[in-house]
């Protein structure tokens, strides 16, 4: 019996463990996702580009400007981290290469990447990274 005890616990240990570790790894991939990301953005100027790209699309700019009203104690989340970890778990780091270079390459339109982004996550998320993203191009 008391093996079966000890058993039981050095199992339970592992699955602690277990979480443990991936919670806290997939909190260092996106911390480390979020600092590479927005370092390569401000170095590049490509955060000016994509400002002025959502600002001369009417269609972009209104999809980001639906944020300006929302309550965002309603939100899953409301920081960048938060919001990197949410990504990072639903499309994975490769699945975000893929669609970078998809975009980059002109591989993928702005309605596949909407598509993309609606089967993966639910409305209140999408809320969620509009409200993020609006703050982040207009520093609120």
């Amino acid at each position: 019996m008391k093996f079966i005890k000890v058993l039981f616990f050095i199992i339970l240990l592992f699955i602690g463990l277990g979480f443990g570790i991936y919670y806290v790894g997939t909190n260092i991939a996106s911390d480390k996702l979020m600092d590479v990301i927005s370092a390569e953005l401000e170095k590049s100027g490509e955060l000016e580009n994509i400002k002025q790209t959502i600002e001369n699309d009417p269609e972009l700019k209104a999809f980001i400007e639906d944020a300006k009203a929302v309550d965002e104690d309603s939100l899953p989340f409301t920081t960048k981290e938060e919001a990197t970890r949410v990504v990072v778990k639903k499309l994975g780091i490769s699945g975000l290469r893929e669609i970078q270079s998809e975009v980059e390459n002109g591989q993928m339109t702005k309605e596949e990447l909407l598509n993309e982004i609606e089967q993966n996550f639910t409305e209140e998320e999408i809320t969620a990274l509009k409200v993020i993203a609006y703050k982040e191009l207009y520093n609120k």
